[in-house]
């Protein structure tokens, strides 16, 4: 339990409805009371916790009303830090909330630091470090693919998982630690059959864990899928169709997009920044080149590419020049302007000289195509996963970083066994992964780190 008290504005500052000012630690309570002024005759310090209490914040310098409020207490350690908290509910707007939080500091409380209400609810053994990181990835999600999967990281679903992995290790370095002690006896849990037999379990266990890292990310962050192609096959077209919205200036005219635009798309749940690039060819208009340049850069940053060509100009030297720029295995082709076109048209054959398997006939003009080129383009960044897509993910790249290193002691740790090393150097290994591990849930993590992580939330979380 931290021994001083911290307060915080913990909603937004603004106009709105509520704003809230979040007072924890041990004079939580004592604090309050001292600036709050109840509707009915009662002791603030001997409520019972989560109750609810009406009245005013009264200044106790001149004894004026600053705000009316509704003050809630919640007391330790069944609260979100795990100690005494108290949370004033003011009026929206910033200066009545600015002024109790001044008169709540005025009482001897400390302004929080960033991110330091949810770190005491993790050094008061409320939560795990991974759950502290969920906290923020809940605030930042920007689809409900990315809330869910936050939700069950917040819900120790990844803590358990690792705890599981854990437990593993510590049985069999308890085995060791016995044969270590009392080499006279022999432990079957200790022969080298059954020490790889197990440590392949724990390796399946973690890579199984790191298979989901890609999965796990696009969910969180999303994907960035660039639009290109040669000028006027209909690119901002296609920009439009995506966003049901007229987002880019569409013209006969080659060239007429210049720069890149950007917007974002919820595809299915995953938030999708869609980037409209100019069309590539050879120009000598300034302007124009410089836009074909940032093109370039967009297109080694991208996640997917959709290529799109004109079907009824069909392919020449600027799509080829175009086709040797992106990554055809994470490309989709979009055979645009297919309402030009009388009869049947081979599309296989436009892929087959492309070398872009997946495609989708496309009418910018009548969105022919459309639904089949979303589903192709969430099926290309996320394929159906195994097993219905209920084991645990990974979407932070600390835990993947700490998997890989943890992975790696324990392969040395079998191929130590395998050659008969003495077991304590087995034990070394093992140990080690042991820590990493750790280090995904805060068991084994030293404080400059722990105080990096927490130092990227906002001030009154």
């Amino acid at each position: 339990m931290m021994e001083d008290t911290i307060a915080a504005i913990s909603t937004p500052l603004g106009e709105g409805g509520i704003g809230i000012v979040r007072v924890s630690g041990p004079q939580a309570i004592e604090a309050v009371k001292k600036v709050f002024v109840p509707r009915k005759n009662k002791d603030l310090a001997k409520v019972p916790g989560f109750t609810l209490h009406y009245g005013k914040i009264i200044d106790p310098a001149d004894g004026k009303i600053v705000d009316e409020v509704l003050v809630s207490v919640m007391r330790a350690p069944k609260s979100y830090t795990g100690e005494n908290v108290v949370e004033i509910n003011c009026h929206g707007g910033i200066v009545a909330v600015e002024k109790v939080l001044e008169l709540i500091l005025k009482q001897g409380i400390r302004l929080a630091d960033p991110g330091e209400f949810t770190k005491r609810a993790f050094l008061n053994g409320r939560i795990d470090l991974s759950q502290a990181e969920a906290v923020i990835d809940i605030i930042r999600a920007r689809t409900d693919a990315s809330l869910k999967l936050a939700e069950r990281q917040l819900s120790g679903e990844l803590r358990e998982k690792i705890n599981a992995v854990r437990q593993k290790i510590i049985n069999i370095l308890a085995f060791i630690e016995v044969s270590i002690d009392y080499p006279e006896y022999e432990f079957d849990e200790v022969s080298p059959d059954s020490a790889l037999k197990n440590i392949d379990e724990i390796i399946s266990d973690i890579q199984k864990l790191l298979s989901s890292y890609e999965r796990g990310r696009i969910l969180k962050e999303g994907i960035t899928a660039v639009i290109a192609g040669k000028p006027n096959v209909g690119k901002s077209s296609l920009l439009n169709a995506l966003l049901r919205k007229k987002r880019a200036i569409v013209t006969d005219i080659p060239g007429t997009t210049r720069d890149v635009i950007e917007d974002y798309l919820n595809l299915k749940g995953i938030p999708v920044k869609i980037v409209d690039t100019a069309g590539i060819r050879e120009t000598e208009d300034l302007v124009e080149k410089l836009g074909v340049e940032k093109t370039r850069e967009y297109l080694n940053q991208a996640d997917v590419t959709l290529f799109v060509i004109d079907v009824s100009m069909g392919i020449d030297e600027n799509d080829e020049k175009i086709l040797s720029l992106i990554n055809k295995d994470k490309s989709l082709l979009v055979i645009n302007k297919i309402d030009l076109l009388p009869g049947k048209v081979n599309f296989e054959h436009y892929a087959q000289k492309t070398g872009i398997k997946n495609y989708v006939p496309f009418s910018a003009r009548n969105f022919e195509g459309l639904e089949t080129l979303e589903n192709k383009l969430y099926e290309l960044f996320l394929p159906e996963q195994e097993g219905g897509g209920e084991s645990a993910l990974i979407s932070n790249l600390r835990h993947k970083n700490y998997l890989e290193k943890a992975l790696n002691s324990l392969l040395s740790a079998k191929k130590n066994i395998a050659s008969g090393e003495p077991v304590d150097l087995v034990a070394i290994d093992l140990n080690e992964a042991l820590r990493e591990l750790g280090a995904i849930t805060g068991d084994t993590i030293g404080d400059e780190i722990i105080n990096e992580i927490f130092s990227q939330f906002c001030v009154g979380k």
